[in-house]
C-alpha cells in the first residue's frame, strides 16, 4: 500500500482533499467525494452534535475544544462545503442565535458569534471560520488591524502591557485575514497588515528568536513543543502550521523556510507517513485520527501536499516541505 492508497482509505473529508492535492482525479470526482463530508464520517458527526439552539458543547467558545467555534473550524477544516444545505442551516443557526453570553468579557455577551471578542487568537480563529463559510467578519478584520504591533505580529497580550508578538496570537490573526481575502472581503489595507504579519514569522524563520537566532523550543503560554505537530491545532503555534499558512498564501520559499522545511521532511517514516506527535488536552468533539503516536493521516496529508497545489478555502497549505510520496 502507498503513502496515497492508505490516506484514501480513510474519512471522506480526507480522501477529497487527497485526490484532489495528491491525485489526477477529474474535479466531478473530486466535488463527488466532498459532498459525502456532510453526510458521512467525522464531518456528519460533528455536524449531528449542534444543538436545536445553534450551539456546540452549550457555548460559543470554551477551553476544551467541542464550542461552536472549535466546531466551525473543524468543519472548514474538514471541507464542509459552505453552499450545502447542511452547511448552510447549521451556520444559520449560528449566525441566528448564537452569542457570546458566558463565553467571554461580560461587554461582548450581546455580540453575535461573527462579532467576535475581545481576544485576537480567538477572534482570528472566529474569522478563519466565519469566512469559510460566507459571514461577515469585517467587524473582527478591523479590530485585528487595529490591534496589529509595531513589529508586525498580535499579541492577546498587548492590552497588558505587552510590546512583542506572540507566535501563536499572529498565526491565527494571519489565518483569519487569509480567509477574509479569499471570501473576496479583501482591502489593500487587509493585505498589508498580513504581510506585515507573515514577515514575523519568516524573519524568525518559523521557529527561531530573532534577538539571538535560537530555537524556541516551546511557548511560554501552554508549553508545547513548536517542533511536534499536532491536529487539530486550535490556538497553538507550530512549525507545520506555519509552513502551511504561507504555502495557503502563496508565499514561495526562500531560505529562511529551508530549515523548517528540513525540520517537517525529518519526521516522515519509511512509508512517508507522519506521526500525530501532541494532542492538546480538551474534549475532541469527533475523532479524526487514530491517536497520539500513532500514523497520523492528516499530519501526513498536510505534509505532502505539493507547492503547485492550489488550495480551496478551508483547506489549509503548506510550502511544499516533503515532496511528493515517492
Amino acid at each position: 500500500m502507498t503513502v496515497v492508497d492508505w490516506l484514501l482509505d480513510s474519512d471522506p473529508a480526507i480522501r477529497w482533499q487527497v485526490m484532489r492535492d495528491l491525485t489526477d482525479a477529474p474535479a466531478d470526482d473530486v466535488e463527488a467525494e466532498r459532498a459525502r463530508v456532510a453526510t458521512e464520517g467525522a464531518g456528519a458527526g460533528l455536524l449531528a452534535l449542534q444543538a436545536a439552539d445553534g450551539r456546540w458543547g452549550g457555548a460559543a467558545w470554551n477551553r476544551g475544544w467541542n464550542s461552536t467555534m472549535h466546531a466551525l473550524w473543524l468543519l472548514g477544516h474538514l471541507g464542509l462545503d459552505p453552499a450545502c444545505a447542511e452547511a448552510r442551516h447549521a451556520v444559520g443557526l449560528v449566525r441566528d442565535n448564537v452569542t457570546w453570553h458566558g463565553s467571554g468579557p461580560r461587554e461582548c455577551d450581546s455580540n453575535p458569534l461573527f462579532a467576535g471578542e475581545v481576544e485576537p487568537c480567538i477572534n482570528g480563529q472566529v474569522a478563519t471560520a466565519g469566512a469559510c463559510f460566507g459571514q461577515d467578519v469585517r467587524g473582527i478584520v478591523d479590530r485585528l488591524l487595529g490591534e496589529q504591533l509595531s513589529d508586525g505580529g498580535s499579541n492577546c497580550e498587548a492590552p497588558n502591557g505587552s510590546t512583542r508578538s506572540s507566535f501563536n496570537t499572529t498565526i491565527c490573526v494571519l489565518e483569519g485575514l487569509l480567509e477574509h481575502e479569499r471570501a473576496g472581503e479583501g482591502t489593500p489595507e487587509v493585505t498589508a497588515a498580513r504581510l506585515r504579519g507573515q514577515e514575523y514569522l519568516l524573519e524568525r524563520r518559523l521557529f527561531r528568536r530573532r534577538s539571538t537566532g535560537e530555537v524556541i523550543e516551546r511557548d511560554r503560554t501552554g508549553d508545547a513543543a513548536w517542533t511536534r505537530f499536532a491536529f487539530p491545532t486550535w490556538w497553538h503555534y507550530d512549525v507545520l502550521r506555519g509552513l502551511e499558512y504561507l504555502r495557503s498564501a502563496g508565499v514561495t520559499p526562500d531560505e529562511r523556510v529551508a530549515e523548517a522545511i528540513e525540520l517537517v521532511a525529518s519526521k516522515r517514516d519509511g512509508d512517508w507517513r507522519w506521526p500525530l506527535e501532541t494532542r492538546y488536552p480538551g474534549v475532541m468533539p469527533v475523532e479524526i485520527d487514530d491517536g497520539g503516536g500513532r500514523p497520523s493521516r492528516w499530519n501526513s496529508l498536510r505534509a505532502l501536499r505539493p507547492p503547485s497545489t492550489s488550495a480551496g478555502p478551508t483547506t489549509p497549505a503548506r510550502a511544499g516541505s516533503a515532496g511528493q510520496p515517492k
